[in-house]
């Protein structure tokens, strides 16, 4: 088959930017190939080869160092508009833009600068935190060790549900010296003693490689190792991360009302006690478009509400010290976010089916996706205790948890 090309056009001065052709060019191209890429025909690994190329990746770089100066609200977009081109594309990139984040609040401090020339440049970058050993999930304690070696250090461990590693240039990892300092190493992903492995076998998401990152013995230098005490930290730290997530579900809801539209129309016969001919004509079945298309508004209006939030919490975090009330507030207003999106999602991408008959539930139509990524994502952060401790806040300001999830 032949791959999808995307060049940024010769005017490009610079990575590309919110509403720019090129980024709806490159969106185009994403979506083009998703459903060969869902049939296993293609690989995500040209998708983010574009995505490198267009230098996507340096889009919340301020202009005057080389990236595009964009809002955390505009990413926020273009994660929703990723995620309805292909929603595995932008949960490859999460970890990467939250490492950003992460790097903009600590320029001129632990290397960060160096880290931020390389995102610049284009380079992505992946995540190794998790650990099936850990006890209490999320909680930041980590068995992975980073012990001195001559003038450096040996990195050994093994992480899982590593989204995006296989991906990524240089790989952010937790770790623990033998007096148990949180570390992190900062390491190119192809470094020998790296062995990532493609062995997530979930229902959904399947081409974002979530699968086991193994660090044997691994060489890290002394500039590479990240002392995260003497980090600057924000509160609800994760709270980029969780409204990340339900951007993509977001954009799945808009892939969903883009395919319910294009069965309607498709379809040249109803059902003989339909009450109309053609079903694009049937006003129970534009009921339940409808219906869709208002839950995918629903949905992106409330990620984008949080990620104004959000964006508020970290121009004080730049500027000074972090505002936690703002950061309050945003954590809040994602949570919320979340226990509705996700059950609403869930129901639109069941519903998708109604518009379309038998027919609709081929293998070769491929709309069981959308409910298998809507499913996946939405698990990663269980929306019992999500609601719980919202429920609590609202019964008596009982603050939300402060660690991963929120």
């Amino acid at each position: 088959m032949t791959v999808p090309t995307f060049r940024p056009s010769p005017a490009a001065d610079g990575p590309i930017a919110v509403d720019s052709p090129d980024l709806a060019a490159l969106l185009r191209v994403i979506a083009d190939g998703a459903a060969a890429r869902e049939r296993g025909e293609a690989s995500a690994v040209e998708a983010i080869g574009l995505v490198r190329g267009a230098r996507l990746g340096a889009f919340r770089l301020p202009r005057d160092e080389g990236g595009s100066g964009g809002s955390l609200r505009d990413l926020y977009e273009i994660v929703i508009a990723l995620g309805e081109a292909d929603s595995n594309i932008p949960h490859i990139l999460r970890n990467h833009f939250a490492f950003v984040e992460r790097a903009l609040r600590n320029r001129g401090a632990a290397g960060y600068d160096g880290w931020l020339a390389a995102i610049r440049a284009g380079r992505l970058f992946g995540l190794g935190a998790s650990e099936l050993g850990t006890q209490n999930i999320g909680d930041g304690t980590s068995e992975t060790l980073l012990a001195p070696h001559g003038d450096g250090y040996r990195l050994s461990g093994r992480k899982y549900y590593s989204t995006g590693n296989l991906y990524a240039d240089l790989l952010f990892i937790n770790a623990r010296t033998p007096e148990g300092e949180r570390v992190a190493a900062i390491i190119p992903a192809d470094r020998p003693g790296v062995d990532l492995t493609d062995d997530w076998d979930g229902i959904g998401q399947r081409l974002t490689a979530s699968g086991t990152t193994v660090l044997d013995d691994v060489a890290v230098a002394a500039d590479e190792v990240v002392p995260l005490a003497q980090e600057r930290r924000v509160p609800h730290e994760a709270t980029f991360q969780q409204l990340y997530l339900t951007a993509i579900i977001a954009g799945i809801l808009r892939a969903v009302v883009r395919d319910a539209a294009a069965l309607l129309t498709s379809r040249p016969r109803n059902y003989y006690h339909a009450v109309a001919d053609k079903p694009a004509e049937d006003p129970l079945l534009q009921e339940i478009l409808g219906r869709l298309a208002g839950t995918a508004y629903v949905a992106e209006a409330a990620v984008l509400r949080a990620a104004e939030a959000l964006e508020l919490a970290f121009d004080s975090a730049l500027a000074g010290p972090p505002d936690e009330a703002l950061f309050r507030e945003a954590a809040l207003r994602a949570a919320k976010a979340k226990v509705v999106v996700d059950d609403l999602a869930l129901n639109a991408a069941t519903r998708l089916f109604e518009v379309g008959g038998a027919s609709a539930a081929t293998q070769s139509a491929g709309l069981d996706r959308h409910w298998r990524n809507i499913r996946t994502i939405s698990s990663h952060n269980p929306v019992a205790y999500k609601a719980r401790a919202i429920g609590r806040h609202v019964l008596d300001g009982t603050p939300l948890p402060a660690a991963a999830f929120f």
